[in-house]
């Protein structure tokens, strides 16, 4: 069953202006706090998800509901494992309405700033529910294109996406060309039962990155080499 979210959020102006370095009182705290409160009034985040299961796992690849991805760190991860959530969060596509000038580069900054921020509410929900209607205790999630992207390639995106069907209808997220979505600020990836902790960081080697949250592993790494050659199973 295919589910569609959409998330409640607050935007916490004092926060945002403080952590974009705008005094309050200045000519720029007028017109952000105005670009807030035209998020806030017309935003609806969202999330897609669904359940999906493991139908058959090949050297290194996982056929989901009929879509094969091929991935080392995915067989491994999902080696004992039967069912899992693919999903997709986004900050949605209503803020794209809000009128910018042409060439107003610092609103426009702003305003993807904003979208990240909605798009941070969406995770947190997504797990909640997961976890209340489902019964599960721990979830780790694998994401296209993160950690070291010959992993699971972006390219298998499409893969994701026909798991859902229609989704540009269904939450109004698209691919372009090149496997990015728009809007911007949307994830897609799939979330899975576990009992070890799991991070894409771990199996990304990129140095001095922002959105790391877990330092990269060499022997995580070597496991799901050794995955991807021989089909054994790394020992967590």
């Amino acid at each position: 069953m295919t589910t569609v979210l959409n998330i409640p959020f607050q935007l916490d102006l004092d926060r945002l202006m403080e952590k974009q370095k705008i005094r309050p009182g200045r000519g720029a705290a007028h017109e952000f706090t105005e670009l807030v409160e035209s998020v806030q009034a017309v935003a609806c985040p969202k999330v897609l998800f669904t359940t999906a299961y493991v139908q058959e796992r090949g050297e290194n690849t996982v056929t989901i509901n009929g879509q094969t991805f091929v991935s080392s760190a995915m067989r491994a991860n999902l080696a004992e494992v039967e069912r899992v959530f693919p999903y997709i969060c986004t900050c949605g596509t209503e803020v794209d309405a809000i009128p910018l000038e042409p060439g107003d580069f610092v609103r426009k900054a702003w305003l993807y700033y904003l979208k990240l921020e909605l798009l941070s509410f969406c995770h947190p929900v997504l797990m909640r529910v997961l976890k209340e209607q489902y019964q599960v205790e721990k979830l780790a999630s694998m994401n296209p294109g993160s950690g070291d992207a010959s992993l699971w390639p972006i390219q298998q995106q499409t893969g994701l996406f026909a798991l859902f069907g229609d989704v540009q209808s269904l939450v109004g997220v698209r691919l372009t060309e090149s496997y990015l979505m728009v809007p911007e600020a949307s994830v897609s990836g799939i979330l899975f039962e576990t009992a070890h902790d799991y991070q894409n960081c771990q199996l990304c080697q990129r140095e001095n990155c922002p959105n790391r949250r877990a330092l990269f592993d060499p022997v995580l790494w070597d496991a799901m080499q050794m995955q991807g050659h021989d089909g054994a199973h790394p020992s967590f």
